[in-house]
């Protein structure tokens, strides 16, 4: 089939405007990130979608690692009598935790919980490891699987399996532990910011927000583009709850034995969505260049028979002069037009498209097409090798430029209840409000009860918020969230 004879292109997609969770699951489906399991809120992982999530995991692992984080791994199945050992934990999961009860036709003695979270199997072994003060800190991350029996379900945002990592550490003192808890909620918002190019507000969560069993919780929260709030990562201060519980203590150079303090942090494949719904648009997604599995596609173009060789030639000087400096794709597919092409990877969100005819041959140069813009640049062969990764670069910047300036757009703030519950009610607007913020749980439960909004964090960066809160004070961001 020849390039004017290509299948005709396919339906555009919901706009965001009409219905945004419409055009969600249209841009998963169609840009072959995932498809449904047999099983509710199971997901299959494709691997276009599969690919986001391992340079994702790659980038992260490698900040991970430069903290002095080791990686290992834990069981899947946990018993029942460990999990019930910390009431708070168990209480904030059981609604989700699912059983195990057989093996094969025999029923067990204990159940067994698919892991929702493994601060009990890890608090397990560390009750078992750790000595002496020489022993500290643990410093241990694992990428696993996790199951939460999730009522109401989306791909990546909220699924009864998901794929994440779990940090795990044990200190010596207090501060050591806090220290931590903040270094590593800096390490995702530096991840989540420089290689998602998703701004995100890190903070502090609510006592009716923090996770089951911590002392104190922090989050990043970014801004989707339908107004809804994200929780993308957490960082959590367990202080001594689980130590205790678990006996996990350690012989101080005085020779007294102490409970340890412990930390645990993580991120999951809900980044994904978040991806999806910070960047994507009515066209499809757009994905950062550094978690693209594929940065720039390479579209040969011809119309005459005789065309195909020299286009197809000089494709491979292209391919030659990049090397591996970047993720390239050539779609030399005959079956589809360069018309069909162009909207397929616009859909699938690659950051630049590369367009080679005859003309292009002749001047011995590629036609780079920018997917946030469309806007276009020659690029001679004998500077592609420099340019191209400088482009990518700049698509990454712009990303987040754009999302920094949406959120920014649609971040508002409030001097009263009222006038928050007027936002999102009277008003219907969305976005993020900032509010003078006292810590007083029975007005956030007010407001919840009101407006649906819910206290997303306490900035630890007070500064853009700067004359809102009486001097002294702390604002805190309400948003309606998912």
């Amino acid at each position: 089939m020849s390039q004017d004879q290509s299948p005709a292109a396919p339906q555009g997609l919901t706009r965001q405007s009409e219905d945004f969770s419409k055009w969600y699951g249209e841009v998963v489906q169609r840009a072959q990130l995932a498809d449904h399991s047999g099983v509710r809120g199971c997901i299959v992982f494709r691997p276009y979608g599969y690919g986001i999530w391992e340079h994702m995991q790659r980038l992260l692992d490698r900040r991970i690692k430069a903290t002095g984080h080791q990686n290992a791994y834990f069981p899947l199945l946990i018993p029942e009598s460990l999990l019930q050992k910390e009431a708070d934990h168990v209480e904030g999961f059981a609604p989700q935790v699912a059983w195990v009860t057989h093996g094969g036709n025999k029923e067990l003695e204990e159940r067994l919980a698919i892991r929702p979270t493994s601060e009990a199997i890890i608090c397990s072994m560390y009750a078992r490891w750790i000595e002496s003060y020489r022993d500290l800190p643990v410093l241990i991350n694992q990428w696993a699987n996790v199951l939460r029996w999730e009522m109401v379900t989306r791909p990546f945002l909220r699924t009864t399996e998901f794929l994440w990592q779990e940090g795990h550490t044990a200190h010596a003192t207090a501060e050591d532990g806090k220290a931590e808890v903040l270094r590593m909620l800096e390490v995702y918002r530096d991840f989540v910011e420089t290689e998602l190019a998703m701004p995100v507000y890190a903070g502090a969560k609510s006592d009716a927000e923090k996770f089951a069993g911590a002392e104190m919780t922090y989050s990043i929260e970014a801004l989707m583009k339908d107004g809804y709030a994200l929780q993308a990562g957490t960082s959590h201060d367990l202080g001594q709850h689980f130590a205790k519980v678990f006996d996990i203590t350690y012989q101080d150079e005085q020779g007294v034995r102490r409970h340890v303090w412990q930390t645990s942090w993580g991120v999951s494949t809900r980044l994904i969505g978040g991806v999806i719904m910070t960047h994507g648009d009515d066209h499809g997604l757009q994905l950062p260049p550094r978690i693209a599995p594929v940065q720039a596609v390479v579209v040969p173009i011809w119309r005459k028979p005789g065309d195909r060789g020299p286009v197809l030639a000089f494709i491979e000087k292209v391919k030659e002069a990049l090397g591996d400096r970047v993720r390239l794709l050539v779609d030399d597919r005959d079956q589809y037009s360069p018309g069909w092409k162009y909207y397929e990877h616009e859909l699938r969100g690659v950051p630049v498209r590369l367009e080679v005819g005859p003309k292009d041959v002749e001047k011995r140069a590629v036609m780079s097409v920018r997917r946030l813009d469309r806007r276009k640049e020659s690029i001679p062969l004998d500077r592609l090798a420099v340019r191209l990764p400088a482009l990518l670069e700049e698509v990454q910047a712009d990303l987040f430029k754009a999302a920094q300036a949406f959120r920014a757009a649609n971040t508002s703030s409030a001097v009263s209840t009222d006038d928050l519950v007027r936002h999102f009610v009277t008003e219907g607007k969305r976005g993020l409000v900032a509010l003078p913020w006292t810590g007083d749980a029975g007005l956030e439960a007010e407001i919840r009860n009101r407006c649906a909004a819910t206290l997303r964090c306490v900035p630890l960066d007070q500064v853009p918020f700067a004359g809102l809160a009486p001097a002294g004070g702390r604002v805190a961001l309400f948003a309606r969230a998912y």
